[in-house]
């Protein structure tokens, strides 16, 4: 990476422009007059692209259903800021997901703001104005501008583009000062705008209302995250077939394999992935990926791809690293896929969200039970009062998928956790068993085994479809799978 230089001169800051100099930021040397000169001209200017987002006539739905919601008030939801990583360089950036949704924007430093009307709320989008050739930050600005990290979007591109009317972000502060309605306000994106605007007691309420918008998915949204899974399936293919080379290498292969699956087909994964082999895969979230991969043991994979336009999918397969399940890992898997399959049996309109745990759990409570491992009888061990399954199944079957793995975390338990399932809703089923290497209470044959199966659930109009089908579960599916594409001789991705 090239550093962001210009050869030192005396000069005071306090003269910031002149004849000969053009001051262009503290710490940071001036250019001279003659390069800025040459640097700002003779560039050709195109006319703007035409092309308009894939969802721009989704978002503005959205749009319209938060506006119902909030009449005669103000509402700025913003998107984020770049981080930074190290120093002078920055995460990759993500837009926040409530912004995304609502406008299809993926350019940092932007606010959506819903201004009310007589009929519902002008949407106006604040982008920063491009630094292109009209400005020293085109060749001086190492974070933004345009020689550096390539074109954004200003204000009459985006308006373009995702059909919204866009504005500088630099009216943003004098527009919402000048605002006479109450304003609401999306926090913990950008401290600039915390900063700006004064909290209302119903920020919280603008934050609850846009999970439980996101809940039920649109068509375009299915049709995303389908995309996100497929690509996925693919992952995990890729993932198969390079595991000769992760024996001898590491979890760090088969992350690696899985992530560059992510970057070509997708922005990125959608999470940290989970490739955790042996014992590890009875650590729930095992993400170092540092551990060695062994014949004989299982790779429990956790991963997801997250498409260009920010839906993700969440899927894990248990997989015999050898291509045989032994005795011992059949056992295991052939309960918690029984356990799975109750679990989505369970997912259709009018359930309730926590059907398929319940569902789930009565099975691994009596698998657990048959194996003489969990001493109190299913009846007993399920009691609240009880719960003695828990240490060796550890967490609930399902959450709700979307722009973000943990979708509509905001939203009220009786909508989400306590609610019942509707149609349009995309949540995962993942039972699972985890039998840590030193517990004393399972038989030595069993410890250091987890085993955990997760797939993509659309809740449908008449029950659900598992979007993640594509990836077989039976343990003998499982093997041939494996085995054909070993046969196949193709190479993994990036092998």
């Amino acid at each position: 990476m090239s550093e962001n230089t210009i050869p030192e001169v005396d000069v005071s800051a306090e003269n910031p422009i002149s004849d000969n100099w053009v001051w262009v930021g503290p710490h940071r040397p001036p250019s001279p007059r003659a390069l800025f000169d040459l640097m700002t001209s003779q560039w050709q200017v195109g006319e703007p692209d035409t092309a308009v987002h894939p969802a721009a006539t989704h978002s503005a739905r959205r749009r319209e259903a938060l506006s119902a919601l909030f009449p005669g008030q103000v509402l700025v939801i913003p998107t984020g800021n770049l981080k930074v990583r190290a120093n002078d360089t920055d995460y990759n950036f993500r837009a926040g997901t409530d912004f995304f949704y609502l406008t299809g924007c993926h350019e940092p430093d932007a606010v959506l703001v819903l201004t009310p009307n007589d009929t519902g709320h002008d949407a106006t989008l604040y982008v920063p104005e491009r630094r292109d050739h009209r400005t020293h930050e085109f060749y001086t600005d190492a974070r933004y501008g345009e020689l550096w990290v390539g074109p954004r979007r200003g204000t009459k591109e985006a308006s373009l583009y995702y059909k919204i009317a866009a504005a500088d972000i630099a009216m943003l502060k004098t527009n919402l000062e000048s605002s006479v309605a109450p304003i609401l306000t999306l926090r913990g994106y950008d401290t600039s705008v915390d900063t700006l605007v004064p909290a209302n007691e119903l920020d919280s309420k603008l934050e609850q209302e846009l999970s439980e918008l996101r809940l039920v998915k649109d068509a375009f949204e299915i049709e995303q995250l389908q995309a996100a899974v497929n690509y996925t399936v693919k992952g995990f293919e890729d993932v198969v077939r390079a595991l000769s080379v992760a024996v001898g290498r590491g979890e760090r292969v088969i992350e690696g394999i899985f992530n560059l699956r992510a970057r070509v087909e997708g922005n990125d994964v959608g999470y940290n992935t989970i490739a955790a082999s042996g014992s590890n895969a009875t650590i729930l979230h095992w993400m170092r990926n540092d551990g060695e991969v062994r014949m004989g043991d299982l790779l429990l994979l956790d991963a997801g791809v997250e498409c260009d336009n920010l839906y993700t999918a969440d899927v894990t397969r248990t997989l015999p690293i050898n291509g045989t399940f032994s005795p011992a890992q059949r056992n295991l898997y052939e309960i918690v896929l029984r356990a799975q399959e109750a679990g989505i049996a369970a997912v259709k309109p009018g359930a309730k969200f926590l059907d398929p745990n319940e569902a789930a759990m009565q099975v691994l409570a009596e698998g657990l039970y048959e194996l003489g491992i969990l001493k109190d009888a299913p009846e007993v061990s399920l009691r609240k009062d009880k719960q003695s399954y828990r240490r060796y199944t550890l967490h609930g079957v399902s959450h709700m998928l979307g722009l973000d793995v943990h979708d509509c975390a905001h939203a009220r338990d009786d909508q989400y956790y306590f609610g019942e399932l509707k149609e349009g809703f995309v949540l995962t089923v993942e039972p699972g068993i985890y039998f840590q290497p030193n517990d004393l209470t399972v038989p030595e044959e069993y410890r250091g085994i987890g085993v955990r199966i997760e797939d993509d659930i659309l809740v449908t109009a008449t029950g659900a479809k598992n979007l993640s089908a594509g990836l077989p579960r039976d343990p003998d599916e499982i093997e041939a799978w494996m085995k054909k594409l070993w046969a196949d001789g193709v190479p993994a991705l990036g092998l």
